[in-house]
């Protein structure tokens, strides 16, 4: 299995992006069934969970991007999204996908935003 992150790039401040991961290969049990997560990590900085949706769609964000960006899954496609807005220097990472469900877990390569100011 493998997830594959893509979407990334250069974009100046008050920009918008959209990330995408999608899956590959015979995953354990159906997409569906599992909690879906980006993370983003900083140069010198701990990895940190951006966004997540769960199964049944259930979406939370981490403070620092709630209002901006919006996590979305398309089960039929085994892709899941994120659309980031009002971006801001400091949203400046490597951002990964994750796909978690009991007895499985996988992540992506990760694909890099850098925002200008």
């Amino acid at each position: 299995v493998q997830l594959q992150a893509s979407g990334g790039g250069l974009v100046q401040a008050g920009g918008s992006l959209r990330l995408s991961c999608t899956a590959s290969g015979p995953l354990f049990g159906s997409y569906s069934a599992y909690t879906l997560r980006w993370y983003r990590q900083a140069p010198g900085r701990q990895r940190e969970l951006v966004a997540a949706i769960t199964d049944g769609g259930s979406m939370n964000y981490a403070d620092s991007v709630l209002g901006r960006f919006t996590i979305s899954r398309d089960n039929a496609k085994m892709s899941f999204y994120l659309q980031m807005n009002s971006l801001k220097p400091e949203d400046t990472a490597g951002y990964y996908c994750n796909a978690w469900r009991f007895g499985a877990h996988y992540w992506g390569q990760g694909t890099q935003l850098t925002v200008s100011s």
